[in-house]
């Protein structure tokens, strides 16, 4: 049986008589990197507030670690880091001295964690640099610092890659992945960039409308992109005629791509097709066996749920 750190039942948010959040059930399993796929305004803000009790569910349930938060929350809370907005820094503090002062907050005050855990996120060597003068990806990895701090087992984070330049999204993707992989911290991320949840999810959650549509593991998402055939031609009007003599129909079977035919069924018949395109006079320039991308499977799943 799985051991989840997140699990909702229902979980349900009603703003002014708009559901928001429409009875989702979410598994996140222990020690994996969960991604929260959806557009803006699909609903991951307010779910990740719920989780992390910012604000309180109109209905359903929520049990963290296998337990009712509303139980025993801070023993709890004391388990998780998270950075739900851009965390909040004194500009002309360095980064040793902005997470001194969260530590003695915290009543936690521990140099060599401190300068530890500036070496985690690449930052140990920033020294007097003060942190009005960071990069916008120098100040995501000093807010991850912040909320890794105190050694949680679950960080919860909504879109901390957004607005970054791809050398920082690398950087955060990097980071992510060594804290998953090498500290065992279970991670919850949510984003509408897509190519970036791939890239970085073991399991990827579906969300749209405020309903969680699917929740899909890495290997399965793989096995559900569609694969087709696209055929670059001299005569794509004949070529079509061909294909539906053979019983395929447009926009079934195959599809016309700027002056390209994507062919979605009877991939094993490829070679036959080619032949059949030949030997009617055409010149077949391209054959390529293709996969769709995350975009156009979101794209696809989300119209079809």
């Amino acid at each position: 049986m799985a051991d989840y750190v997140i699990e909702t039942n229902n979980l349900s948010k009603i703003y002014s008589n708009n559901k928001v959040v429409d009875s989702i059930n979410m598994h996140v399993e222990k020690g994996k990197i969960y991604g929260l796929l959806g557009k803006n305004g699909a609903g991951k803000t307010t779910t990740m507030c719920m989780l992390l009790n910012l604000t309180h569910p109109s209905s359903g349930e929520i049990f963290l670690f296998g337990k009712d938060p509303g139980r025993d929350s801070n023993e709890i809370y004391s388990r998780i880091g998270s950075i739900i907005e851009t965390p909040g820094f004194y500009e002309n503090l360095t980064a040793y001295e902005n997470l001194k002062i969260i530590a003695k907050l915290r009543g936690e005050y521990n140099p060599i964690n401190i300068n530890s855990v500036l070496e985690m996120v690449s930052l140990g060597n920033v020294n007097s640099k003060k942190y009005k003068d960071f990069s916008l990806g120098m100040k995501q990895r000093l807010g991850i610092a912040a909320a890794i701090m105190h050694n949680p087992e679950l960080l919860i984070m909504d879109e901390p890659i957004n607005g970054l330049d791809p050398f920082g999204i690398k950087e955060i993707r990097t980071l992510l992945k060594r804290l998953s992989h090498e500290f065992g911290i279970t991670i919850l991320i949510s984003s509408h960039i897509l190519s970036e949840i791939e890239n970085i999810a073991d399991v990827i959650g579906f969300m749209d409308g405020g309903v969680l549509i699917d929740e899909i593991s890495k290997e399965e998402l793989f096995n559900k992109l569609n694969k087709f055939v696209e055929f670059e031609v001299s005569d794509i009007d004949l070529a079509i005629k061909i294909l539906i003599e053979l019983g395929l129909k447009e926009n079934i079977d195959f599809t016309i791509n700027q002056g390209v035919i994507c062919l979605y069924s009877n991939l094993d018949l490829r070679d036959k097709f080619n032949e059949l395109f030949v030997k009617a006079g055409i010149d077949v320039k391209k054959v390529n066996l293709c996969e769709e991308n995350l975009e156009d499977f979101f794209t696809r799943f989300v119209s079809n749920n």
